[in-house]
């Protein structure tokens, strides 16, 4: 099997800001463009950084003074789970389907008892060997 590069598989249609863009106005075109990271580069597009919806956690956590906002007000309701039998193929699927990072393992019983994100099914994808196949005498 040949090597697949990453042009193969990268995305190119990026959203850019710069080191000086207010937060708010970063989260917006996040917001706008249903996406989680935007691209810090300089006047010249050479890269400056990247922020990410982890550091807008962050950005939350440690703000001052604390907004008294729960959770019922951002939180998304309409949850798409598997549950432990499904395969990672159709959990991989639905997550880009939906476009999401996070699904929710649940069982009828037991309610939620575990969680796939993105990072588990690269570190899968990561640790999977395939054997190149043989050269077939012919």
């Amino acid at each position: 099997m040949d090597d697949i590069f990453v042009a193969r598989v990268m995305s190119t249609s990026l959203h850019t800001v710069t080191p000086d863009t207010l937060v708010e106005d970063a989260g917006q075109v996040m917001l706008e463009n249903d996406i989680g990271s935007v691209i810090v580069v300089d006047e010249d597009n050479q890269l400056e950084g990247i922020l990410t919806t982890t550091d807008f956690v962050n950005i939350v956590a440690e703000s001052h003074p604390k907004a008294q906002t729960t959770v019922s007000r951002y939180m998304t309701t309409d949850v798409i789970t598997v549950s432990a039998q499904d395969s990672i193929v159709d959990a991989a699927d639905a997550m880009i389907e939906h476009r999401f990072h996070h699904l929710p393992v649940v069982d009828e019983d037991e309610g939620v008892i575990g969680i796939v994100t993105t990072t588990d099914l690269a570190a899968y994808l990561s640790s999977v060997s395939t054997p190149s196949p043989s050269a077939d005498p012919a």
